[in-house]
């Protein structure tokens, strides 16, 4: 059987990234070597570096309760722990969102806790995760899975608190409460999740190589928790929407669905999935297998059609048949429960595209400045290859034909100072320019906003005051974007303008200048405005007090919008301070090139021993430019290309298929 595939997998992807890695360190070392690293690029390859080292594959899995989900988990990464890692006894259920990982740099087995009553302050659970202290820790032994187990327990617990005390924490709503309905009066106590959030560090080989698993609870704790559907989950690289085959799709499970799933992968539909799991309840002996098939097929086809999703997105298994037949080493009980399918789809679709997602951020942080370079050593040795043509056309020639180059260089230096003249003209145009844009982008017009729309909230009487609030806070937003956009598009032509000129005029190789666009940030704030559309026009807003609602729309959409605009702030001002810095290495490459070919030709014109010394000396320096053009193409190629290992895991993945 085959034993662990994820592990294989990721361990090629794991191979992939440390050779990445090595890579840009090997260029960060050349540009130390030639000492050509700016402050900016050096920051910016540490980042690459720690980027990849720190990488993960994040799956999040999605469902109401009792559908299997925690089951599904301990079935498809953790069967050889040799029991479930994972709480998911018959009748308890995931509580609190929890994510699994391992934590590299503490190096340590850990569960940390976030107290629900951290509810009651206006922060993120993003916020907190950086600060331990608000957190409760229990650290793991795992040497005695007893203990392991015990701890784990933690993430179903629960606790009773008073009616008010579950309404201020957020979590109490008598319009969707059955006893409110029943009875026409809350409940006295109410129980509620004891924690917010759950980190929890293991030292699982497939946590180890970069796998992390985000286990969510029910529709309740999504709709509880905005900051899930906001960040976490459009952060994950695949979400498995579980369903139960015994159920099909109910009513809660199309809310779940509609207002917390589908609108997240809407640009990624392909890292979304559904599972249909429990089909062994579709397992009756009194049937003959082509019928069991039909009723399975014919599940699947019926959650295809009220999710509006391609069929073959749509995974029927029976996860705990196929942790038993892992734990048990049963091929046929394996095969029965159809885990592997839904495995061969996240190793053959899911994990590819993560490794193309840090391909394209890689070629984004280190391949234009890869290319920039390789291009500057291109002109070098354009450069020189021309001289050593002119020089060598200079043997045996008298002494009026070099002063006639002399002369005719001395005209084209002339022309070329008076562009570089003109180049310090544009470079102020482009710093007011630049200014313009960055003002555009001010974190302190954002937080006047911000402030704006808090007062107009917090002392707006309706309902529809508060939403109009909402409404105004985004639109200002998307306006502020669309106007640093237009400004990114007249910088960027008025750069290009400026390498088209010396390109065109001085023979300089056309380089093309590092873009900055707005349009992944634009797509991110739209979504955003989406989310916020359908919080403002839910009918839970309408019945949440007022305060609850200003708080759960500073803490998630407000927060994210401002993260989204501080990073757009950055990266501008760092493309602003880096774009023209190859241009103007080759004005000043040039311009040294120039002054060096006269004070050849002069030298020459005095003595013929100058002309073979200098000769030899263009042979060598032209011969070492291709030299180290090659070793940094060699790099570009390494950070472009397929990973070979990967590649060689699918076939090996493809043949283990054919011979099952």
């Amino acid at each position: 059987m085959q034993q662990d595939p994820f592990d294989r997998r990721l361990q090629a992807y794991q191979d992939w990234r440390e050779q990445l890695a090595t890579t840009v360190q090997q260029f960060q070392s050349w540009l130390d070597d030639n000492e050509l690293a700016t402050a900016e690029q050096e920051f910016r390859l540490f980042e690459a570096i720690e980027s990849l080292r720190k990488d993960h594959l994040k799956i999040a899995f999605v469902a109401e309760f009792s559908r299997g989900k925690t089951e599904l988990i301990n079935a498809l990464f953790f069967a050889t722990f040799g029991q479930r890692l994972l709480p998911s006894d018959a009748g308890r259920t995931t509580m609190c969102p929890t994510e699994l990982f391992w934590d590299q740099e503490e190096d340590a087995a850990y569960i940390r806790l976030l107290p629900i009553e951290s509810r009651l302050q206006d922060r993120s659970i993003a916020e907190f995760r950086h600060e331990p202290v608000h957190w409760t820790r229990i650290d793991l032994d795992t040497g005695s899975p007893a203990q392991v187990a015990e701890a784990l327990q933690e993430v179903i617990r629960t606790k009773q608190v008073p009616v008010e005390k579950a309404r201020e924490l957020g979590l109490y709503d008598e319009n969707q409460d059955p006893w409110f309905k029943a009875h026409g009066r809350p409940p006295e106590q109410v129980e509620v999740p004891y924690w917010r959030h759950a980190l929890i560090s293991f030292p699982h080989e497939l946590l180890r190589k970069g796998l992390v698993v985000l286990d969510t609870p029910g529709l309740n704790a999504l709709g509880n928790e905005p900051e899930l559907t906001i960040s976490m989950l459009p952060s994950a690289q695949a979400v498995l929407f579980v369903l139960g085959a015994d159920t099909g799709v109910t009513r809660s499970d199309l809310d779940v669905w509609e207002h917390h799933v589908r609108a997240t992968r809407e640009k990624h539909s392909k890292g979304l999935l559904v599972v249909l799991n429990k089909i062994d309840t579709l397992w009756d002996e009194l049937k003959e297998p082509a019928a069991i098939e039909a009723s399975i097929e014919s599940q699947r086809q019926a959650s295809a059609e009220q999710l509006h999703v391609p069929v073959q997105q749509v995974f029927p298994v029976s996860a705990q048949k196929g942790l038993l037949a892992r734990v048990r080493n049963d091929d046929a009980l394996l095969h029965a429960s159809r885990l592997d399918s839904l495995e061969r789809f996240l190793l053959d679709e899911v994990l590819p595209a993560r490794q193309a997602i840090v391909q394209e951020n890689l070629a984004g942080q280190v391949g234009g400045l890869l290319e920039e370079h390789i291009g500057i050593l291109k002109s070098k040795a354009v450069q020189g290859t021309r001289q050593l043509a002119e020089l060598r056309s200079l043997r045996g020639k008298n002494a009026d034909v070099i002063m006639h180059l002399m002369t005719k260089s001395r005209e084209e230096q002339a022309a070329y100072l008076r562009n570089v003249e003109s180049f310090q003209a544009s470079r102020r145009l482009l710093q007011q320019q630049a200014r313009n844009m960055l003002d555009a982008l001010s974190m302190d017009a954002l937080d006047r906003l911000i402030h704006k729309t808090r007062e107009d909230m917090t002392h707006s009487w309706t309902t529809a005051g508060l939403k109009r609030g909402m409404e105004t806070f985004f639109d200002g937003a998307r306006d502020t974007m669309e106007q640093v956009s237009a400004q990114a598009e007249q910088t960027r032509m008025l750069i290009r303008a400026t390498y088209r000129k010396f390109h065109e005029e001085h023979g300089l190789p056309a380089i093309t200048p590092r873009q900055f666009s707005t349009a992944a940030i634009s797509a991110e704030l739209e979504r955003l405005y989406q989310e916020a559309e359908t919080f403002r026009r839910s009918p839970i807003t309408t019945m949440t007090e007022q305060k609850f609602v200003i708080k759960k729309f500073f803490i998630t959409l407000v927060s994210h919008t401002r993260s989204l605009f501080y990073k757009a702030n950055q990266d501008a001002n760092v493309w602003l301070k880096e774009v023209m810095n190859p241009l103007v290495k080759q004005i000043k490459d040039h311009k040294a090139t120039m002054e060096k070919r006269l004070d050849t030709l002069r030298r020459i014109s005095e003595s013929r021993d100058t002309l073979e010394a200098r000769i030899r000396e263009l042979t060598a320096s032209t011969a070492e430019l291709h030299r180290q053009i090659e070793k940094l193409e060699g790099m570009r190629d390494t950070l472009t290309g397929a990973s070979p290992s990967t590649r060689n895991a699918r076939e090996s993945s493809e043949q283990e298929e054919a011979v099952v």
